[in-house]
């Protein structure tokens, strides 16, 4: 397959978060067909970690199968690739693909393929990997970084609050306690909260994602639960202390995900950036230094037009290309 060709085949399977089984198993059969060696790495239920060489590598690059819901279908015009994933992160699996091929073809038989699952969703897959023994020096990691270096990306506290009260007739609300009036004040005061900046990485930033909570109208609601994420340039320990000051114990806090701050590896020649989201990276210590790059924009990633130029996946290919060659002779 071509480019465009393996882009659209991993696009046209749907592989939301907890879904990934079918499109691992069509990617071990494209990558085995090509003659390399895949292992599956078990994570939970039929989702598996890929990973894949021909000798053990020096240099590996990586990204996630997984994508956000809901699943977007395939579609292209002459410009650009659209579905779910297109940027976030199928495209960067298959330039990474079509990078390592070239690259074994070359003679370069020491690099390899890491794809992991469960990166929208707590890194459960990263996690595992981090496991796999191996000789790595560099990792690669693939995220829309518009096929630039990034030198930094932001730390991540993804957090659940739930809230109890006491349910009553709401013709009589001073009878009961209302857990999403509980709630609520605590997200104002999460809102308030002063979140600090840095010179590089920009300033922290609050998302209240879901809200849920109550049953119907004229009952006094005696549950409720948000679940957010502060995108952070301090370490996630301090925040996530911080945060469970800010609530004073009027709710529960759950943190679900959490990951500092990271800087990358800079090399000559490239366009450098910092990024404001988080990666798999901070899961991945034992994978060698790590380097971030990769197609595409944040601002399309997560949406309902999701899309990647094609020109720019295919000056993806030749970046990975180029940068696996620099850091090989690098090591020499």
């Amino acid at each position: 397959m071509d480019l465009f060709e393996l882009t659209e085949s991993l696009l046209r399977i749907d592989s939301v978060t907890g879904n990934e089984g079918p499109v691992v198993r069509f990617l071990k059969n494209h990558l085995e067909t090509a003659g390399l060696r895949v292992t599956l790495q078990y994570v939970a239920d039929e989702r598996k970690n890929l990973y894949a060489f021909i000798e053990e590598p020096r240099i590996v690059l990586s990204t996630h199968l997984d994508t956000v819901g809901p699943f977007l279908p395939f579609s292209q015009d002459a410009e650009y690739v659209y579905g779910r994933g297109a940027c976030d992160a199928k495209g960067i699996s298959a330039a990474m693909v079509l990078a390592v091929q070239q690259l074994i073809r070359e003679g370069f038989r020491d690099v390899g393929l890491l794809f992991v699952v469960g990166e929208e969703r707590g890194s459960d897959g990263a996690r595992a990997a981090d496991r796999i023994p191996n000789r790595c020096a560099y990792l690669v990691n693939g995220e829309p970084t518009d096929n630039k270096l990034a030198l930094g990306s932001k730390g991540a506290v993804r957090f659940r609050l739930s809230a109890k009260g006491r349910a009553a007739h709401a013709a009589m609300p001073e009878t009961g306690e209302s857990a999403i009036e509980k709630l609520l004040d605590v997200l104002s005061g999460l809102r308030r909260m002063d979140l600090p900046g840095h010179p590089v990485l920009g300033k922290s930033t609050l998302t209240i994602g879901t809200i849920h909570g109550g049953t119907f109208a004229n009952v006094v609601p005696e549950r409720a639960e948000a679940e957010c994420m502060i995108r952070s340039v301090e370490p996630a320990a301090d925040l996530a202390g911080r945060i469970r000051a800010a609530i004073h114990g009027h709710v529960e806090c759950e943190v679900l995900f959490a990951c500092d701050p990271v800087w990358m590896e800079w090399l000559d020649g490239y366009e450098t950036t910092v990024v404001s989201f988080a990666t798999d990276i901070p899961l991945l210590p034992h994978w060698g230094k790590p380097i971030l790059l990769g197609p595409g924009s944040i601002l399309d990633a997560h949406t309902a037009g999701e899309r990647i130029l094609k020109s720019e996946l295919q000056r993806s290919v030749v970046l990975y290309h180029d940068l696996t060659k620099q850091l090989l002779a690098k090591m020499d």
